[in-house]
């Protein structure tokens, strides 16, 4: 199989999630092509393999970050995900600073420096500026790893994405591609985008949906269900801040809701991030209970641990989130890419069960590729 060019992504936040894709793209490299491929839900999609993306910009506001190279930066604290990929080369690339707004929660700051966020004291950067750096850089897509809650952040470079023309993909839960105001503006524009909030590739809340979805199918009457998370990283420390929290958990909640058979009141279901303990690290720890009448109307209960590495998780998803985009732009195809981001996303504009959702990406990969096959 012949691949085609590169994939010029711009990241913002060079945090865990970051780290982690960053680390996969080198990762599934060239020498594991002929390998035995574990962990991707693709290897080739639509002609692009992970090691086809190139990180051409980004942007972070940590001290220990910005003025790095971003191969560098990736290992810097506070990040914490595991290395599977350490042995990366210098890029080029340098982490420029980013537009602050309201992506640091002030409790951050009292926390102990190898566990939080030490804002640089660089001058941040205009819209013009960011503007001026992807179009510079020659970024295709900007992807956004902004912390939970950085609501007027996120969409600040929202906003850059759609003058500078670059696709851009919201891992977080703040409601872009999921806004029809956006939506129509993307579109007009004919610029790709998909969100809003990344499923990890098996994580609490795909295996709840399932779950969910299970109860529906074979008949159970789901009455009562919560998804308690724990973990150490960044992201739950920064979710501390309960008034960052109100997207996170109607992302969360509504995901599960969507394939109930019947909407659950609000009283009987709990979805959302639990606590913050800092020795789990990027280790992520998920309990679900599930209650329920079945055949009979006899009560039926079901309870699960799940126990993931959170970014590496998240970045499984992120390198087919990109390469979807990518055909996007090589289509000429704009506005809300609607099946990656039911499949792919937490609160997507339109939602879907996981498997029509896994078939409409499917077939909008066939639809999209222009892949070449040898006879």
């Amino acid at each position: 199989m012949k691949t085609k060019g590169g994939i010029r992504i711009a990241v913002v936040g060079v945090g865990n999630c970051a780290s982690a894709l960053i680390q996969g793209i080198h990762y599934y490299g060239p020498n594991r092509h002929n390998e035995e491929v574990i962990g991707l839900m693709h290897e080739s999609l639509g002609g692009y393999r992970p090691s086809d993306i190139e990180v051409v910009a980004a942007f972070d506001i940590d001290a220990r970050k910005v003025g790095t190279d971003v191969s560098r930066a990736i290992f810097a604290a506070p990040n914490c995900v595991v290395k599977f990929e350490p042995g990366i080369p210098d890029s080029g690339v340098t982490v420029r600073m980013g537009a602050v707004l309201d992506g640091f929660s002030e409790h951050m700051a009292h926390q102990d420096e190898k566990r939080t966020f030490v804002k640089a004291e660089a001058a941040e950067p205009s819209r013009e500026d960011v503007v001026a750096e992807l179009r510079r850089s020659g970024a295709e897509i900007l992807v956004n790893y902004l912390p939970v809650g950085s609501e007027k952040a996120t969409r600040f470079y929202a906003e850059c994405a759609l003058e500078a023309g670059v696709g851009f993909i919201n891992n977080i839960p703040v409601f872009i591609a999921s806004d029809p105001e956006y939506a129509a503006r993307f579109a007009e524009r004919n610029v790709p985008i998909i969100g809003d909030d990344i499923k990890s590739q098996l994580g609490a809340t795909i295996v709840h949906r399932v779950l969910t979805d299970l109860f529906a199918k074979r008949g159970v009457k789901m009455l009562h269900t919560y998804q308690l998370n724990t973990g150490g990283n960044t992201d739950f420390l920064n979710m501390k801040n309960q008034e960052r929290l109100a997207s996170k958990k109607t992302s969360k909640t509504e995901a599960v809701q969507a394939v109930a058979k019947t909407r659950m009141e609000n009283e009987d279901i709990h979805v959302g991030p639990s606590d913050y303990v800092p020795w789990q690290n990027d280790n992520k720890v998920c309990f679900i209970r599930m209650e329920g009448h079945a055949f009979g109307n006899v009560p039926l209960e079901l309870e699960l641990r799940l126990s993931v590495q959170d970014s590496p998780n998240s970045a499984g998803v992120a390198i087919d989130m990109i390469r979807c985009c990518k055909l996007a732009l090589d289509s000429g195809v704009g506005g809300v890419l609607a099946a990656p981001s039911a499949y792919f996303c937490k609160h997507p504009l339109v939602q879907y069960t996981d498997d029509e959702a896994y078939k409409l990406v499917e077939d909008f990969i066939t639809t999209h590729s222009t892949e070449v096959v040898p006879a």
